[in-house]
């Protein structure tokens, strides 16, 4: 059988995590990108910044066939490797216009103004892309301008959902497009690809119109300065908390530079609407009385290096958290990062500030489906074939038990994780080849330097430090005096001295038996010994200096 009626849909990133979001569509020479976006590290990942898909083993020899990207929203989960797909790729982009301009401001970061060819579309537009026919439709998230995509091929049409969920009031009055949904099903979707982030939630994700009432509730108790966390890209939180200012007669300042810079880019496209009155300059804000300010900044996951990872270290630049400050976590912990989270925020209450944040006080809300809004969807598209996108592998699960619930057979929903590349042919769905779906670390300006395994040394040299051995080898081959021993992270030298008389002794017989090459025989043996001794693994160098 030819690949002409065949499309393959590859998942890169997004399914079996959360983050990193990127599925590829492929029908004969053509291919289409949906997403390509960041994680964030998992806490053993010692000094990675994030983690992009690793799009380039299968694109590598087919980066030609690239017919275009498209982006379903501005979370950095879906337009975070923007800058690293540019470096393979060159095919345009299609984004709403409040998405372009996120994808604008990260790529002018980078130095890449102006290198893209992005082009504008808009819910209800439909666009040909190759032998794709693409229908974009308006979701709710908890980001403007979103969109899902109707995906019609030779071989099938195929709902992308992207994030979404059913707000009956979202803020910027704009509901989720029940009528698209629905046309789709009179037409016959072959498969639906939806979102499960939120599978194991039961009812209906709340909607963002609450958040106003939780912060009334905090911006009246507040005495002193309030700091709000959240993502920089998260811009209808900030019309939110700037309504909030101007109803209890604050003024607002932004800080950090993705907040400033989305905030004006949102500003410049309409997407806020901030009087000129409310907004000051953070340096005016340092001066002002503390009653009368809100500094909103990011931070909310707990990032070492963002202005709230930096203040609850102690190690901001421009400003120190002041004893009754009141700070908002305006987020959600993504899963796995909880640990940060909450280790920033009780260094916050060390440091003098009231720290309010989801889980006791209505100040964020999910922007993802809850189980009854997702089983609202399945009855909406009524799809032959459902693929749990977006989750852990413990969320696709719950969707698939979701959607059997509402009659979708068993057999007819495919569970898959990064890299199980699945194929429509002749109207069935089944598995095809399997390609590697690994993590690619970025790690300062490098991309992919680091491994797993230079992860897992930097684990070791955190959890039991390091060890050098330093040995002086005479022309007869033996010992000569005691080794030199000089140890960080793992014993102090008082605790280490009594060891040396025993390991020396070791080491003078490995050496005697060994038949020239002792380096890898006396590793051995100190690695032995220090577990004996100590029940612990440290990074172990040997130095052999011959006379």
């Amino acid at each position: 059988m030819t690949n002409k009626k065949i499309l393959r849909i590859v998942p890169i990133g997004g399914l079996g995590e959360v983050g990193k979001n990127m599925t590829l569509y492929e029908y004969g020479n053509d291919i289409l990108i949906v997403d390509a976006g960041i994680m964030f590290p998992e806490n053993d990942m010692l000094g990675i910044d994030y983690i992009i898909p690793d799009f380039e083993d299968y694109l590598k020899d087919k980066r030609d066939r690239v017919r275009g990207i498209i982006f379903t929203h501005g979370h950095e989960d879906h337009i975070g490797a923007i800058q690293h797909l540019l470096e393979m790729v060159n095919a345009p982009i299609y984004a709403t216009r409040l998405t372009q301009g996120l994808v604008e401001v990260k790529l002018n970061r980078h130095g890449l103004k102006g290198k893209a060819d992005i082009r504008t579309i808009k819910a209800g537009d439909k666009v040909q892309i190759g032998p794709f026919s693409v229908d974009f439709f308006h979701v709710c998230h908890s980001i403007p301008d979103g969109v899902g995509l109707g995906i019609d091929t030779p071989a099938g049409l195929v709902v992308h959902t992207g994030d979404y969920k059913f707000d009956h009031t979202p803020v910027d009055n704009w509901p989720t497009d029940y009528a698209k949904l629905a046309e789709f099903a009179q037409r016959g979707v072959s498969v639906l690809l939806a979102d499960s982030t939120n599978a194991t939630d039961p009812g209906w994700t709340p909607s963002e119109r609450t958040i106003d009432d939780g912060l009334d509730v905090v911006f009246k108790a507040a005495k002193g300065r309030i700091l709000v966390a959240t993502f920089a890209s998260l811009i209808s939180r900030m019309q939110q908390v700037v309504n909030a200012a101007e109803r209890h007669g604050r003024k607002i300042a932004f800080t950090g530079r993705s907040m400033v810079d989305n905030m004006n880019m949102a500003r410049e496209l309409g997407y806020v609407d901030f009087p000129e009155r409310l907004v000051i300059s953070l340096e005016k804000s340092l001066s002002m009385p503390d009653s009368q300010v809100v500094l909103m900044c990011t931070g909310s996951q707990g990032e070492p290096r963002s202005i709230m990872g930096r203040l609850a270290n102690g190690t901001n630049r421009l400003f120190d958290v002041r004893e009754g400050d009141t700070i908002v976590l305006s987020s959600h912990p993504i899963p796995g990062n909880e640990e940060p989270v909450y280790r920033t925020i009780n260094q916050l209450f060390r440091r003098g500030a009231d720290v309010v944040y989801e889980s006791i006080a209505p100040v964020h809300v999910s922007g993802h489906a809850s189980q009854e809004e997702i089983k609202l969807l399945l009855h909406l598209v009524r799809p032959k074939y459902l693929v749990p996108i977006h989750g852990e592998l413990r969320m696709l699960k719950q969707h698939a038990k979701l959607a059997q619930e509402v009659g979708v057979p068993e057999e007819n929903i495919r569970v898959v994780e990064n890299g199980q590349i699945l194929e429509l042919v002749d109207g069935e769905l089944r598995l095809g080849e399997r390609i590697p779906g690994d993590y690619i670390f970025v790690d300062g300006s490098g991309v992919g330097n680091v491994d797993r395994g230079i992860v897992r040394e930097r684990e070791t040299l955190g959890q039991d430090g390091i060890m050098v051995v330093n040995l002086s080898i005479n022309q007869s081959g033996n010992l000569k005096g005691d080794p030199q021993v000089i140890s960080r992270g793992f014993m102090l030298p008082e605790e280490m001295e009594p060891l040396l008389e025993n390991l020396t002794k070791q080491l003078h017989k490995t050496i005697r038996q060994s038949d020239g090459d002792i380096e890898k025989p006396v590793l051995r043996t100190v690695k032995s010994f220090l577990y004996q001794e100590t029940k612990r693994n440290p990074f172990i160098f040997v130095n052999i200096n011959r006379d």
